[in-house]
């Protein structure tokens, strides 16, 4: 199987940015008894903090983008939400089925709940239209787009936001389908801030998503500034 970078080798990738300060995950522990569990942050520091408050990761950058309804999806869609993305192509003919049918199993989890969103990133405009993401979402049952979006961009646009995204896609003629990426599910809070990475092709860490998705609902909703009375 051709990925942009195997499960090993982003393992190791990872663990070198976690030692340079490149990929910072900043743990929101403290003793439980006292405080509620919160996930940590993660994500890329870009430039030198300019103050010692200045230390939190870059959160995911402006983006515009058209869903499987031709409609726009910017970050203000994720407006008080959270949300899980990926990317993919829908002609992928080596890990996407199994990373869709592992997001569809998230989805599925979720699915009453309106403050869980999902967002799948094809890497290859040039095939996906819209009617072909809107015949894919479909063809996974996805009836309300507003839930899940398959959004298209320009491929430049989209490679650099896999790589905002902790993730990673570049073209590859050697690679089955033309295009090699890797298997992660992003989970992005309402800050636009990475609070975990998952392996979309391992059925137990898409279960660790399943389970800290709960965690991070509860800390948005202790977080929300109470009203003025």
């Amino acid at each position: 199987m051709n990925t942009f970078l195997s499960r090993a080798r982003r393992t190791v990738a990872l663990a070198a940015l976690l030692a340079l300060g490149g990929l910072l995950p900043l743990a929101c522990t403290s003793n439980p008894n006292e405080e509620p569990e919160r996930l940590s942050v993660y994500g890329l520091k870009h430039a030198a903090p300019t103050s010692p408050s200045d230390t939190l990761p870059d959160p995911i950058p402006n983006f515009r983008l058209i869903n499987q309804m031709g409609q726009p999806v910017t970050n203000q869609t994720f407006a008080g939400k959270v949300y899980v993305a990926d990317f993919f192509f829908t002609s992928c003919p080596s890990i996407c089925p199994k990373m869709q049918s592992e997001m569809l199993r998230v989805y599925k989890a979720f699915e009453g709940n309106p403050n869980v969103l999902f967002l799948s990133h094809t890497i290859d405009p040039n095939h996906d239209s819209i009617p072909v993401l809107r015949d894919y979402a479909e063809r996974l049952g996805i009836k309300d787009a507003s839930r899940w979006h398959f959004a298209r961009t320009q491929q430049d646009t989209v490679f650099k936001l896999a790589s905002a995204y902790v993730s990673g896609a570049q073209i590859d003629k050697k690679a089955a389908g033309g295009f090699s990426h890797d298997g992660a599910f992003v989970l992005v809070d309402s800050q636009r801030r990475i609070r975990g990475v998952y392996d979309g092709m391992v059925k137990e860490q898409v279960d660790r998503l399943i389970a800290e998705l709960p965690v991070l609902l509860k800390e948005e909703q202790l977080d929300k500034p109470v009203a003025a009375q």
